[in-house]
């Protein structure tokens, strides 16, 4: 798999943890901003409520506790990410994981406040650079703090929770390894961090200008960005930085440093001499109440009208619920998916217009923030009851009447004229909204098969643990392993391969021209947890695919696809090819650097590393060229396609251009087999012509 698929996969996986504890803040939102609202004098007094809910009465003081209960989970967030994250990325033993984590958080920032003290305290410390957590002062870093410490913990746990130390120090083996270690590393961590955090400090200060001074085109960007990586998981690894760090600005309210758009919002929420709540701060979060109340809404709308006149009652009830959903709630995943699955451009509209809305926000001073998503309950709450002077809410109802004519009329258009089958547009489909699960399942459907077969290559190969290094060429896996009497050759072959070759630690094994493929899935698999218990594969059964019978196959007769000297492939100096593994078929020694096309076909097969081509005749005759031995390693230096995949070709048409003199001086063999890939559908393969031949001389036969 390519590294970036790599970075990908991490990516969501720590997406993923981070939704752990931001589940916390929708209830913790809602304590703070009722309880907040309804103790805030000046709020009372406006509404007339001052003699029905005073200091020192029954209702003020429940709605105090649930305003400082709200307040308990966002000042200590960076110790709830801390766990969450740990939890999320913990392989097994994810009670362990959250405990370890707690005690490393700790001990870290004791290890920080430890170095502030023995340095002359707070006040020799860079002003607004320190903060208290849970009594501890440290450095102020955060939920970065937290997830520097969770994604930590996470490493060490899965790397050592199965270790197992000497008899004598047994008890602190495996699990009990892990608070262990997760100590004394963060212990190093903390002292570390107190001389590096502050300069990472600096630069977040510096990338938090950066982006509060991009103006409004920098809060359309960022609209754009947010809604463009939902489809992925990654969006919460996108805004969280700006809702919870300097990334999103830095405010002092009522004497203390305040860092993220989130916690400055709820920070002014609570503070009883805000006049206005910063837009600077709410520019992050304001523009999702057009969006979800009243543009998806609107999407919604433009479905419904589009479907057939017999499904739209049946529409109509899905659409009605999922727009629903979006305007009270904020959650837009029904709606949003089920045109991203049918119709991508309108997402890429979407996606824009969710940019135009957060910058319309933005220009309209909208202070409306929020605890988790953009819905009704989040306007009520941060918007409508702290009243229009301190958020400009009406703008949010405004623009939103306006965003969902504009998502109806641009949704109905498009649908229309591009015949994009939205729910009720296709007769036999079946109605229904999707959802990330749906995309889930699509994906475990599709590697179903391919995980079966990776888990049976990764038995054969002894596991895991015994692969050093996983490379493939145009026609087999290139495995070193740690140890060659693991690796169990019936098994791989009843995975499918052709044959196999071992060489001391080197292991070959041969699949033919999709051997790309299966190395990826086989990649994607190791991935997964499933694949640390290789043994939990059900009993072996041959996984190669049987051949779904045809047309009947005709003789066809192959032309030499280049200028040389025809050779049998038993001569060829390669014992996968010399001894048929992936198919009979016979070799030419090249006169010139010129491979062309030996029958009228199909581009079926092209490699990053171009030397090799496989295409499909119009008979039926699956062929594979492969220019030169072991040529793989060049990378591709020397060779230049001159076709696409899937591309039309006709006999003699030129498929790839190469350096003959060039790969023969890096010290490669330029002999160039041409196999049948599909050998068992002949009844020979046979060489028509021996020495010189020349492009579209008779070559290979194959007898039906």
């Amino acid at each position: 798999m390519k590294k970036e698929h790599k970075v990908f996969g991490v990516l969501q996986r720590v997406g993923r943890s981070f939704m752990l504890p931001l589940a916390l803040l929708p209830i913790a939102g809602l304590l703070l901003g009722i309880g907040s609202s309804f103790t805030n004098e000046t709020m009372l007094a406006a509404y007339g409520l001052s003699h029905v809910i005073y200091k020192g009465g029954a209702l003020y003081t429940i709605l105090d506790i649930m305003s400082k209960t709200g307040s308990a989970v966002f000042n200590n967030l960076p110790l709830l990410f801390a766990i969450g994250v740990s939890i999320g990325m913990a392989k097994k033993e994810k009670a362990v994981a959250a405990l370890s984590s707690a005690v490393a958080y700790l001990i870290m920032n004791t290890a920080i406040s430890t170095l502030i003290t023995a340095k002359g305290g707070v006040s020799a410390m860079p002003a607004n650079s320190t903060i208290s957590v849970l009594g501890i002062t440290t450095l102020q870093m955060g939920v970065f703090g937290g997830i520097i410490v969770g994604l930590g913990v996470a490493a060490l746990h899965n790397r050592f929770y199965e270790i197992q130390l000497p008899q004598v120090l047994s008890f602190f083996g495996g699990t009990h390894f892990i608070p262990i270690i997760s100590s004394v590393t963060f212990l190093l961590v903390g002292i570390l961090m107190f001389f590096v955090w502050p300069i990472i400090q600096t630069g977040i200060a510096a990338l938090g200008s950066l982006v509060l001074g991009s103006g409004y085109l920098g809060t359309w960007i960022y609209g754009v960005i947010e809604r463009a990586l939902i489809p992925f998981g990654l969006h919460h690894v996108f805004y969280l930085p700006f809702w919870q760090t300097a990334v999103g600005g830095t405010a002092t309210i009522d004497g203390n440093v305040v860092s993220g758009a989130q916690n400055i919002f709820f920070a002014e929420l609570v503070s009883k001499s805000t006049q206005q709540f910063s837009v600077s701060a709410t520019r992050f979060m304001s523009g999702k109440f057009p969006l979800m109340i009243f543009g998806l809404p609107g999407a919604a709308l433009a479905m419904y009208k589009c479907a057939r006149k017999d499904k739209r009652k049946e529409v109509g009830g899905l659409l009605l619920s999922a727009a629903l959903t979006s305007m009270l709630t904020g959650i837009t995943e029904p709606i949003e998916f089920t045109f991203l699955f049918v119709a991508t451009p309108l997402y890429a509209v979407h996606c824009v217009l969710a940019g135009a809305s957060y910058m319309l926000m933005h220009i309209l001073n909208v202070g409306v923030g929020m605890t988790f998503s953009g819905g009704l309950i989040d306007l009520t709450l941060f918007g409508i009851m702290q009243g229009n002077a301190k958020t400009h809410w009406i703008w949010v109802i405004i623009i939103g009447i306006a965003y969902f004519f504009l998502y109806y009329f641009l949704f109905r258009f498009m649908i229309r004229k591009f015949n994009y089958k939205t729910p009720g547009r296709d007769d036999d489909a079946e109605v229904k909204l999707y959802t990330r699960a749906d995309v889930d399942e699509k994906r475990k459907s599709q590697k179903s098969g391919g995980d079966a077969v990776s888990a049976l290559i990764l038995r054969g190969l002894g596991g895991k643990t015994n692969l050093v290094d996983l490379d493939s060429c145009a026609t087999r896996l290139r495995v070193t392993v740690s140890d060659s009497s693991k690796v169990d050759q019936s098994l791989l072959k009843q995975s499918g391969a052709s044959g196999v070759i071992c060489r001391g630690d080197g292991i070959q094994v041969v699949y033919g021209p999709q051997v790309s493929v299966i190395k990826s899935k086989l990649e994607d698999y190791m991935d997964t947890p499933e694949s640390d218990q290789p043994d939990a594969v059900a009993s072996p059964v041959a996984a190669k695919a049987e051949k779904v019978s045809g047309t009947k196959k005709k003789d066809v007769m192959l032309s030499a696809c280049m200028n040389g000297t025809a050779t049998p492939i038993e001569k060829v100096n390669d014992e996968a090819f010399a001894s048929c593994v992936l198919g009979k078929g016979a070799a030419i020694e090249p006169a010139d650097g010129c491979l062309y096309a030996p029958a009228d076909g199909t581009i079926s097969t092209l490699f990053d590393t171009k030397h090799a081509v496989g295409m499909t005749t119009d008979d039926g005759a699956e062929v594979l060229m492969h220019i030169g031995i072991d040529t793989v390693k060049l990378d591709g230096k020397y060779y230049e396609y001159h076709v696409r995949k899937d591309e039309k070709v006709h006999k003699g048409d030129l498929l790839v251009t190469f350096d003959l003199e060039a790969v023969k001086a890096a010290g490669y063999q330029t002999t160039t087999p041409v196999i049948v890939c599909n050998t068992d559908d002949y009844q020979s393969v046979q060489l028509a012509a021996s020495g010189n031949v020349k492009v579209g001389d008779d070559f290979l036969q194959l007898k039906a």
